[in-house]
């Protein structure tokens, strides 16, 4: 068992004052594989000071010094990219083919392209007789998950730094493995002391703290719709700035005329990724009633190529679900799922065949699914795939945005033009085209309940500064 006994304050390893510790299990053996220090109220004050100390002078640091900096980290992570793909497949459960590219390989990405972005960004801007200065936010609080868990932290961190802001890291207890190796890379740059601290523990006794507390300026969560809210509400009375990235319930939108194996093959790839423990997994795939029977077949049989497995093997393609909490409630929506008369066409909640051990759940796909029943309505952060019907593209509108959320969405069509018509009517921050990728440089974030602000490229900077106007005479 890894032994973590120590946080991460004003640029030194730190004991915690008090003498609990969190364990980390394994979730494809349910084995404990670490243990973390449950930080205390003190901990955290002890961290907020230590940024609010350093946070004057780091604001006033050179650009190109912060740039150099993260160059720093980024050389870090990248001597470091097995180390930490293999300990996010150990804490979280994705596979490791996939954790080496999006767990390990996006994060570096990520702080590789805010090196050249802030060498290019306009900080001032004469606008007529004034001057427009954007200025670090001060000291911010990044609160993280566990799906992610490197990803979110750099998506936050990396702007942070980057923008002069002294940074406060509540990295998720579940899986908070790859934060203590983040934080030895930053130790290993050079840092000044207190720009950045690592405080580990629950968000009752340690996230709360930080959203309200009086020397913390910015607030940058990811989680639950019921957490950010509550993070909202704790930051309101000192009316800080408030970051919020959450739910998700996307929908892919698949018109009659697309490349049907390509958008089927596609949708279930985005539902079904990291095993569905993804905010803007595209959960409902919404088609024509008249191609229902072919999409059906083509889910199924894409879907059962998805057989659940050892993450560590190279061949696997869908890992363990996190947690056994993270179990119970994925097949609890599985059994709403066949309760309000959705029609199971593969998986269900039994454990997979020779997976007893572990939180393993099966590749689930529901048909004639309505907008009305659960699996339609809530995030389920679980490879559970609802096929819908419509009978024309404002029925198709009407069901994509008739949840309480709208982080992304999925359009497929092989008419270009079409396919954008019906992705501007799509209330969602994000709309992958035909499979799209991912850019990192884009903005990251949702409407309605999925958020507030946005993360990664010039917006996630943003998210960091504060802007100030000089009336010259």
């Amino acid at each position: 068992m890894h032994e973590r006994n120590n946080l991460y304050l004003n640029g030194q390893w730190t004991p915690p004052s008090g003498d609990r510790f969190i364990k980390v299990t394994n979730p494809a053996t349910e084995e404990v594989i670490a243990r973390i220090p449950a930080a205390t109220p003190a901990d955290a004050e002890s961290a907020v000071a230590a940024a609010r100390a350093a946070a004057d002078a780091w604001g006033e640091t050179p650009v190109t010094e912060r740039a150099a900096l993260l160059g720093r980290i980024h050389q870090g992570m990248t001597a470091r990219m097995e180390e930490l793909a293999q300990t996010i497949t150990a804490e979280v459960g994705m596979p490791i083919k996939l954790s080496r590219r999006i767990q390990a390989g996006l994060p570096a990405a990520v702080v590789e392209s805010y090196i050249k972005l802030i060498g290019e960004y306009q900080f001032e801007e004469r606008l007529g007789n004034s001057l427009v200065v954007r200025e670090p936010a001060g000291v911010a609080a990044c609160i993280t998950p566990w799906n992610y868990p490197l990803h979110q932290v750099i998506a936050k961190v990396a702007p942070a730094l980057a923008a002069g802001c002294t940074v406060v890291l509540k990295p998720s207890e579940v899986a908070p493995l790859s934060a203590f190796i983040l934080a030895e890379i930053i130790h290993e740059a050079g840092l000044p002391e207190g720009v950045f601290n690592l405080v580990s523990g629950t968000g009752e006794t340690v996230g709360e703290l930080l959203a309200g507390h009086p020397d913390v300026d910015m607030i940058s969560f990811t989680g639950s719709v019921r957490a950010g809210c509550r993070v909202a509400t704790l930051a309101a009375p000192t009316v800080k700035r408030v970051a919020l990235e959450l739910g998700g319930k996307s929908a892919a939108v698949i018109l009659d005329d697309a490349d049907l194996p390509a958008a089927v093959k596609g949708t279930v790839g985005a539902c079904f990724i990291n095993s569905g423990q993804t905010c803007t997994a595209h959960t409902r795939m919404l088609v024509p009633e008249r191609i229902y029977a072919q999409v059906v077949d083509l889910a199924v049989e894409i879907a059962q190529t998805y057989q659940p497995g050892d993450p560590f093997n190279e061949s696997t393609r869908l890992g363990p679900l996190v947690s056994a909490t993270q179990l119970e409630r994925v097949r609890s929506y599985i059994q709403a799922g066949i309760r309000e008369r959705a029609l199971l066409l593969t998986g269900g909640a039994a454990p997979p065949k020779g997976l007893e051990q572990g939180y393993y759940v099966q590749p689930t796909v529901f048909g004639r699914v309505t907008p009305d029943m659960t699996i339609a309505r809530e995030e389920i952060f679980g490879p559970v795939l609802s096929i819908m019907t419509y009978r024309n593209e404002d029925e198709a509108v009407a069901i994509a945005n008739g949840t309480n959320y709208g982080l992304a969405a999925a359009v497929w069509s092989s008419d270009p033009a079409r396919a954008e018509r019906m992705a501007r009517r799509l209330k969602a921050g994000q709309v992958d085209i035909n499979g799209g990728s991912f850019n990192l440089l884009a903005p990251f974030g949702g409407y309605k309940q999925s958020g507030i602000g946005r993360e990664l490229g010039k917006y996630g900077l943003e998210e960091f500064l504060e802007v100030k106007a000089m009336q010259f005479k």
